[in-house]
């Protein structure tokens, strides 16, 4: 395999939800790929299904029907115990609320995934330290999320999803909660993730300006790719 081959392949992907007596088609034969190291944008307007379809890229939830791959493994057909290790291996998770534990210092936060991972608590306090070295958060590793700025407590998310290592970043609306500028240097930072470190990042926005500094663009409306 090269370091560019495909990390992500979707095929005719479909998810119905029932909302009382009726259904609604939040997901309607989507299909495409994403090579390894690529940052890509899913754009589309509020119901149009993008966070719907990175939940299941995410193996957060399950398609009604239709197959994902990642790293070459079809993960709708493995169980829930399964998912979760996919979950904990191969994705790292960022959302808009950056969803910090507000007890739990900067660090503290970044180390938690390795916890349940099972590494020694020296190559955890290392690895978080430099986790949070390469987000521009040197410093700043014993401050608690509100002692942090919205751009700060964004970056130690995306520190702690890089925590186990993973092939794969998803992010959720990352800069919904912030301001332009800031909004800006989160972009970068996923940019230079992707460019430097070979991550495939995949990120939701509604945001133009942020959609065009990735390298490829989706557009979803009414649950289907705009070709």
């Amino acid at each position: 395999m090269t370091s560019r081959d495909e990390v992500i392949r979707v095929e005719d992907l479909r998810k119905t939800y029932r909302m009382g007596s009726t259904l609604v088609e939040a997901l309607r034969g989507v299909t495409f790929s994403v090579e390894r190291g690529e940052f890509l944008s899913v754009m589309g307007p509020s119901g149009s299904g993008k966070s719907t379809l990175l939940n299941l890229i995410g193996a957060l939830d399950r398609p009604t029907s239709g197959r994902i791959f990642l790293d070459g493994l079809d993960i709708t057909k493995l169980s829930e115990k399964e998912l979760a290790i996919i979950r904990r291996k191969k994705i790292g998770f960022v959302f808009q609320f950056f969803n910090l534990i507000p007890t739990l210092t900067a660090i503290e936060n970044v180390e938690l995934p390795m916890v349940f991972s099972g590494l020694p608590r020296r190559e955890r306090k290392r690895r978080a330290s430099e986790l949070l070295e390469l987000v521009g958060l040197s410093g700043r590793e014993r401050h608690k999320p509100g002692e942090l700025s919205g751009g700060e407590q964004q970056r130690v998310a995306i520190a702690r999803a890089l925590a186990n290592d993973p092939s794969v970043i998803l992010a959720d609306e990352p800069t919904g909660n912030l301001d332009t500028k800031t909004g800006e240097e989160v972009v970068s930072i996923m940019e230079r993730l992707s460019r430097e470190e070979d991550k495939t990042v995949i990120v939701v926005t509604h945001d133009p300006e942020v959609a065009k500094k990735t390298s490829r663009i989706i557009e979803i409306r009414d649950g289907t790719i705009v070709t």
